[in-house]
């Protein structure tokens, strides 16, 4: 059993890991040579060991701004900016051609936005076709997921998606209640949802997926609980509930949210307290952090197994993968670097014109920072950390080596959240929840950041 009383208590500032070094480590020095140089490096990596791709291709376009939202974003109603986009998106793959071996396996493939379903089928299926002659080689069973908004979802772009393979869709919903609604400025009545889950059913899509949000505006346990009454009469296969995170000092749109109408973090306690009591209560387990799954899911099989992996993506179940970020302000992860696209559409088209892979920033990890790595992304994924696998591929004494970081976590060990022993780390079910602070101990960078700085948000 989960003890909120006592998990309230470690709230503090924290990353989420989606990578190690965290994004703000990303640096400038790292350009389209430093990438292409890292590519080079990982086809090598690919000749000696598996070393599959996955695809991820942003779609950056709203049509109007939802306030909570902390994507990167450009609002628009013009048809032909997005034309304009996928002649662009064209060079990129054009040069990732020239740069890489594009015949390598991919085994995931994911459209994240701004508003993937923002571009109608006819633009939607001649990415995929761009997509599919630069990297040809799609596993059978390779994820192919798309995130959608219910309000911007039509018959044609669940044909195409279905065509070209697509079998997980992530649905917006982040809540029911019609004053959050108007509060966030995401107006989405029950019967637009409900319509758009009933074409992913009516076409075989496998996993469906929701977003939902708690700590948003007026929420409350009561009306959380209407909510998420209404999402099991649609029987999602996952779930994702996220912490709002209010960042206005970072997202200009979160400024216009009433902060007094915000939920106190007594109530976004209790919020989450009754959501994963409810959820268990209808078959859905815990994955990892801010995921549900129901226990047919693959996604909690892998739990089990302890095969998880955590990337910007949220989870997968498809094991460590040369992730490839295409388009506006994406992100690619090799073996050994990180990279980020530029954020400003001026900047990305400008390189491109100029035949450069449109590289903004990355990072080049160490040594010890793939090692740390290892340990973080392992905590984060299972809960749990054994030693044994790290021991041998690194060449370490784990205890001798991590004997500061193991003595910093004291005083979760004196509160029962964590066991260590000679074999490994373990989380208790409320350990588990505080899962960020733990891996914080071997996070290196950390302690030489400014403590009064807004980088990250609470852990609580």
């Amino acid at each position: 059993m989960i003890d909120f009383k006592k998990f309230v208590k470690y709230s503090k500032s924290g990353p989420r890991y989606t990578s190690y070094p965290t994004a703000i480590e990303f640096h400038q020095d790292f350009n389209a040579t430093t990438l292409k140089d890292s590519l080079a490096r990982n086809d090598s990596l690919a000749r000696t060991q598996r070393l599959p791709l996955s695809l991820y291709v942003h779609l950056p376009f709203c049509r109007s701004a939802c306030y909570f939202c902390g994507c990167n974003v450009i609002y628009t109603s013009k048809e032909d900016k997005k034309d304009r986009y996928i002649a662009y998106l064209k060079k990129e793959l054009k040069l990732l051609k020239d740069s890489m071996d594009t015949q390598r396996e991919v085994i995931q493939f994911h459209f994240g936005g701004g508003t993937p379903t923002f571009f109608d089928a006819a633009q939607l299926d001649m990415v995929m076709g761009l997509i599919k002659e630069t990297f040809p080689h799609f596993a059978p069973d390779a994820e192919v997921s798309c995130e959608i908004d219910p309000r911007h979802f039509q018959y044609e772009q669940m044909e195409v998606l279905k065509r070209n393979g697509f079998n997980r869709l992530s649905f917006g919903v982040q809540d029911f209640d019609p004053q959050v609604q108007t509060a966030i400025h995401r107006i989405q009545p029950f019967e637009s949802v409900q319509k758009a889950i009933g074409l992913a059913r009516e076409f075989g899509i496998p996993s469906v997926n929701f977003d939902l949000i708690y700590g948003l505006p007026f929420q409350d346990k009561q009306t959380f609980d209407t909510t998420l009454k209404k999402v099991m009469t649609l029987s999602p296969d996952r779930l994702a509930i996220f912490n709002y995170a209010h960042v206005p000092w970072l997202k200009k749109t979160m400024r216009k949210i009433d902060e007094t109408t915000l939920p106190t973090p007594d109530k976004k306690l209790a919020i989450l307290e009754h959501t994963i009591a409810f959820l268990a209560t209808q078959g859905y387990a815990m994955i990892g952090m801010d995921h549900f799954a129901k226990k047919t899911d693959e996604l909690y099989l892998a739990s089990q197994k302890g095969e998880l992996r955590r990337n910007f993506q949220g989870y997968t179940t498809r094991g460590f993968s040369q992730t490839i970020g295409i388009g506006l302000t994406s992100i690619g992860e090799g073996r050994d670097y990180y990279t980020q696209n530029y954020k400003d559409m001026q900047s990305y088209e400008s390189a491109l014109d100029a035949g450069v892979l449109p590289v903004e920033r990355g990072v080049r990890l160490s040594d010890e920072d793939i090692l740390r790595k290892e340990v973080i992304m392992g905590l984060m994924n299972n809960l749990k950390l054994e030693f044994a696998p790290i021991e041998e591929r690194f060449g370490i004494d784990f205890k001798e080596y991590f004997k500061t970081e193991l003595a910093s976590l004291g005083e979760y060990i004196e509160a029962d959240l964590v066991l260590v022993d000679n074999k490994g780390i373990y989380t208790t079910p409320t350990g588990g929840m505080l899962i960020r602070n733990i891996a914080m101990a071997f996070d290196a960078y950390l302690t030489k950041l400014p403590t009064d700085q807004h980088k990250f948000s609470k852990t609580v």
